[in-house]
């Protein structure tokens, strides 16, 4: 018998790095949304009252990015006084030509990976998608409970007994709160609130461990305890770990950077190659150039889980996928302001995102 454990973690919106992948999208969508042509690389920093957006905009559209940065703080629940700092230049006339041809070309060189498995109702991996749930829940909860604040994290480490999920083995959560809680009440408000209405029961057991807080006190949070920047919880925006990353955050970037769409693409594939039967589980492998419009490599892996051999399924995927830059952002319709709603728990496994739709594959 074959026992390993495996472990994903995954962040609140008051989490730094989060808060300014949070204040990049919002800038994103705002210039998709008066100029869907846009091209955007505008990345953000924050560290105790300061918030620096920085980076490259090639845009008709009119942004006040101070606005949207202080009003994004409010709407993640930071009442504090921040100041902003901007630095936003045109995006470079060599980069634009690169991408902006009769057909649209890859911004940036990079490889990007793709994953799904049947583990989960949503195709994802198990630990990173308990975790996502935790997280998510916490918010909720936060909301609603004036003792704790924006700030947390969750954890969750799986045991897997001959390759099969067979328990959980520890669950951590930490959440920033008021200095006037004490850790048992707080053990018991996320206990009862957060772990027990998100986690199968059938999945713990009496040596399940839950580590609530296990620093003590976290009064102190946010941009005044950690300094956070844009792009920097990739492996929490992807699979947790369980599949490998690409080379680039999602972020910030419009869609010609493949870094992004790209990335979205090949979890589209992988996602309907495990929804329409043909594998348990699927990884895909893209690579492109600056400047070329298709991919410089496509590579499936299917793990022994499919009937069909990898060779097999790779041809399958390319009669049916069209990894062209241009049509990756016409099939899921990626210019249109959706991507501060990817900012939080994860890039993947959102049943009403455009990469998460089922699509008929035939073979």
């Amino acid at each position: 018998m074959s026992k390993v454990f495996f472990t994903s973690e995954s962040v609140t919106s008051g989490h730094p790095d989060k808060v300014c992948d949070y204040i990049a999208d919002s800038i994103l969508d705002a210039a998709i949304a008066q100029d869907p042509e846009s091209h955007m690389a505008v990345e953000c920093t924050i560290k105790d009252d300061l918030i620096l957006i920085y980076g490259e905009a090639g845009t008709k559209a009119d942004i006040d990015y101070e606005k949207i940065a202080l009003n994004a703080m409010k709407e993640i629940g930071y009442d504090e006084e921040y100041h902003v700092m901007v630095k936003v230049n045109k995006q470079s006339s060599e980069i634009n030509g690169a991408v902006a041809h009769d057909e649209i070309s890859a911004g940036d060189q990079g490889i990007m990976f793709g994953y799904a498995d049947d583990e989960t109702d949503d195709l994802m991996p198990f630990a990173i998608d308990c975790a996502h749930k935790l997280a998510k829940k916490l918010e909720e909860v936060r909301r609603q409970t004036p003792c704790l604040r924006p700030d947390g994290k969750t954890q969750v480490t799986c045991e897997y007994v001959d390759g099969k999920l067979a328990r959980i083995d520890t669950i951590v959560v930490s959440t920033q709160h008021t200095a006037d809680v004490s850790q048992e009440e707080i053990k018991k408000i996320v206990m009862e609130k957060v772990i027990k209405p998100v986690v199968d029961a059938k999945l713990v057991d009496a040596d399940t461990k839950y580590l609530i807080n296990p620093s003590g006190s976290f009064v102190l949070g946010g941009s005044w305890g950690d300094s956070g920047t844009t792009g920097r919880k990739i492996v929490v925006d992807s699979y947790g770990g369980y599949a490998p990353i690409g080379g680039g955050c999602f972020s910030s970037k419009d869609p010609t950077k493949v870094d992004r769409s790209a990335a979205y693409y090949a979890r589209y594939v992988c996602r309907n190659i495990v929804a329409n039967g043909l594998a348990h589980k699927c990884q895909l492998q893209l690579s492109y150039a600056i400047g070329e419009p298709k991919p410089t490599s496509v590579y499936v892996q299917s793990f022994g889980t499919s009937k069909y051999s990898d060779d097999e399924l790779q041809e399958i995927v390319l009669k049916n996928f069209d990894f062209s830059v241009s049509n990756i952002i016409k099939e899921l319709n990626l210019r249109q302001p959706i991507y501060k709603k990817t900012v939080n728990y994860g890039h993947f496994g959102k049943k009403d995102l455009p990469w998460e739709q089922f699509k008929k594959i035939n073979f």
